[in-house]
């Protein structure tokens, strides 16, 4: 759609984001904003109920409103082929079957959907719509209900436990985080439009189009190329946006019954509960070592909740297999069903859950040891070889980012007994952790469109959720073809440009980087080819022996002529130049393990008669790869950071375990950190490119900045009081009840 073009500015835009100015000016669109002729609006209609099946539903008065076109039920719809009957329901895996059953599984679940000629209209129709329920038995209360669930291995033991029964220094604790929710700034919303029966067009928010095209495609039984998705701006996902959720669904099914064009846009008390949250969770875990400090074992468990009817597994216990030599290692985890809507990845997904209990227990075990907590981690990181594969890791500086975090935040003035720094009625500590997170990369394919001035367009189907996609799409193409970023152009989030995976898991870069340096190398050839019916010098030449300007193309042997593109186009009779190519992981997965890694370090100061926890430095020192976008990266680590302070002190979704209901399901309700609960977050970069990932030798970053960063606060707020918090959030009453350790 051209909406990181910035040619048409009187000046030259700062060196910032490519979609800086689109976004400020507004003439960026997100999937709510975008105008379709003809369209009309629906409102999703939730369940009175949290478990038992729709009796009756009145539709009566809702209908009397004017402007009402159509209400949507699982007794009146258009029926999805790939949801037609029970075993295709099952075979799809969708989730929940909107509108195709009249069971219920959580409260607030859509029963009905009122589509009208406006918003206003819709939504005062859907409060007319009532229902009459059987009900039955529920439970929302995951503190109840996970000890009657039974572990089960998650991965291979390592070892035996047999081995380290005898440590002599052993710590062992349980762990209890609440249930979180992305809360993007922007909200889910869908315009879906049938152009023909069988061709479908949507404006969707989404961290993937491709992914939403090819599960539409299966749904409804269309080729994949008949449906255009558009996801071009994100306000933000965190995890969210990575699968298609029920409303997209519904949209397009009422669409598809009005034969209109349908915008339906979630309220923020439904995003609450129809697109996923990060699961409450419960984990216990030992570790052991030997006096000078060596591990010799660990056992992890964990459990999470889970939707009655989807499993959801969140990985928790990951993490563990991953950062540290353990020689003993017994893994083991389960999933609780609740009546409470199907949760998902949030940034950082299970490893995030999984670190506070590991990093808090190392930093537990080293006041045990007597041993200084840096110290005890560089004694037993993983650094040569991934633990698990057994691979060598392809690049891990985590050891370098712990000793260079310490040196920053001046770990020398942490006192090493607990509650021996105090200001007037403030408690100040240190505390810090590490993050790791699989490197991966996915296939990713990417275009150039090339004008006769110079000016090329950089294509990919990846959104750019705001971690600075596009951005970096642009440097890699400036750096590979040495034309100046004014004249680089970036478009993405369309379905119809070149494919490429979802973004999301931090493998965004990772993988659009190779495409991104492989259409530039074809571009280059693509180039050499029409010089070479000018000058034979062209003839054969490998892209790396070719040099393009803003002006026109020549080679690094000296005494070569330059031929201008202005030149070129007019011997050639060309109009523009297009090159696609693709790009993804090979053999080097085979030979290498691939991670980011973090160490985060805090200073904190605790209130000793409210209990307000006020951080007042946070440093994230991280090991990413090759930073493409030193801006963008920073941004990310900051962030993650200031996710993890919310995940840490304030963030808990409430449960009503009476009614099943959600309590403050709304920004007012739902506390999460903003600017004034954050320092200015000390981010830096190993720097060092990794040779083997990719071309870029950049890794992701997106989840190692908030793995880790709760971990590192509870930790500090132990030195500063000697109090060990082990639930999260660490509230202000939590931290005045919880007694003091020795």
């Amino acid at each position: 759609m051209g909406f990181f073009d910035n040619m048409n500015m009187p000046v030259t835009p700062p060196d910032g984001r490519v979609e800086g100015v689109a976004k400020v000016t507004g003439k960026g669109k997100y999937a709510a904003e975008y105008t379709v002729e003809n369209v009309c609006y629906a409102v999703l209609v939730g369940s009175t109920v949290p478990a038992g099946s729709i009796k009756s539903i009145d539709l009566s008065t809702a209908k009397q409103v004017q402007g009402v076109l159509d209400i949507i039920t699982h007794q009146h719809k258009p029926v999805v082929p790939g949801l037609s009957d029970e075993n295709k329901i099952k075979e799809a895996r969708f989730g929940l079957p909107v509108f195709h059953t009249d069971k219920i599984y959580f409260k607030g679940q859509p029963i009905a959907m009122v589509i009208a000629e406006t918003l206003e209209d819709a939504t005062y129709a859907a409060s007319l719509v009532s229902a009459q329920y059987d009900t039955t038995a529920f439970n929302i209360d995951f503190e109840t209900a996970h000890p009657n669930v039974p572990l089960s291995p998650a991965g291979k033991e390592r070892g035996s436990m047999d081995a380290w029964k005898d440590a002599p220094f052993t710590i062992e604790s349980e762990y209890n985080i609440a249930h979180e929710v992305h809360n993007p700034m922007e909200m889910h919303a869908t315009i879906a439009h049938w152009v023909s029966d069988n061709r479908l067009k949507l404006y969707d928010k989404n961290q993937g189009v491709n992914n939403v095209q090819r599960t539409f495609s299966r749904l409804w039984s269309i080729p994949s190329e008949n449906i255009e998705v558009f996801s071009e701006f994100v306000g933000g996902g965190f995890g969210s946006g990575l699968r298609v959720w029920p409303h997209a669904l519904a949209a397009v099914m009422g669409a598809k019954q009005v034969n209109r064009p349908v915008k339906l846009m979630l309220t923020r008390p439904q995003m609450f509960m129809a697109v996923g949250y990060r699961p409450a969770s419960w984990q216990w875990i030992k570790i052991g070592a030997t006096a000078d400090g060596q591990f010799t074992g660990v056992h992890h468990q964990a459990k999470h909740s889970t939707s009655v009817y989807e499993n959801f597994g969140d990985g928790i216990t990951r993490v563990t297999r991953l950062i540290y030599s353990f020689p003993n290692l017994k893994t083991e985890a389960s999933i609780v069903p609740l009546n409470m809507s199907t949760p998902t990845w949030m940034r950082g997904p299970g490893d995030c859950t999984g670190d506070f209990a590991v990093e808090s227990a190392i930093d537990e075990l080293s006041y045990k040891l007597k041993m200084d907590p840096v110290a005890l981690r560089l004694k037993n990181l993983a650094i040569e070889k991934d633990p698990e594969s057994g691979k060598p890791w392809s690049t891990n500086f985590l050891n370098e980012c712990v000793e260079r975090g310490a040196a920053k935040i001046q770990w020398k003035n942490r006192k090493p007994v607990p509650g021996q720094l105090s200001e007037g009625d403030w408690k100040i500590g240190y505390g810090m952790a590490v993050g790791m997170w699989n490197a991966g990369r996915g296939n990713a394919g990417a275009g150039i469109v090339m004008e006769k001035n110079g000016t090329i367009t950089v294509q990919t189907a990846m959104t750019d959720i705001g971690t600075g996609t596009g951005t970096a799409m642009q440097n890699i193409a400036h750096e590979s073809t040495g034309i100046t970023k004014n004249k680089i152009k970036i478009e993405l989030g369309n379905s119809n440009l070149p494919a490429a995976p979802s973004q999301g898991g931090s493998t965004g870069l990772s993988s659009i980087s190779g495409a991104v340096v492989a259409t530039c190398n074809a571009l280059k050839s693509k180039l050499a080819s029409y010089a070479a019916l000018q000058n034979d010098a062209y003839k054969q030449v490998k892209p790396e022996e070719v040099l393009l300007s803003d002006t026109g193309i020549s080679l690094k042997t000296p005494g070569n002529q330059a031929i201008s593109y202005a030149e070129l186009w007019e011997k050639n009779n060309l109009s523009v130049v297009e090159v696609e190519a693709s790009s993804g992981p090979g053999a080097e997965r085979q030979q290498y393990a691939f991670c980011s890694s973090a160490a985060h370090f805090c200073k904190v100061r605790v209130h000793t008669k409210t209990g307000k926890v006020k951080i007042e430095r946070m440093i994230c020192v991280a090991d990413g790869g090759k930073i493409v976008s030193e801006k963008a990266a920073a941004n990310q680590m900051s962030g993650a950071a200031v996710g993890g302070i919310g995940m840490a002190l304030m963030e808990e979704q409430a449960v009503d375990l009476k009614t099943g209901s959600l309590v403050g399901n709304d920004l007012a309700g739902y506390h999460f950190a903003v600017n004034a609960d954050a320092p200015v977050i000390e981010v830096e970069f190993i720097g060092k490119p990794d040779p083997n990932i990719n071309p870029s030798g950049s890794k992701g970053l997106g989840e190692v900045g908030i793995i880790g960063c709760a971990a590192a606060i509870a930790n500090a707020i132990y030195n500063a009081t000697g109090r060990r918090l082990r639930d999260l959030p660490m509230t202000p009453d939590k931290v005045l009840l919880a007694k003091v350790s020795g």
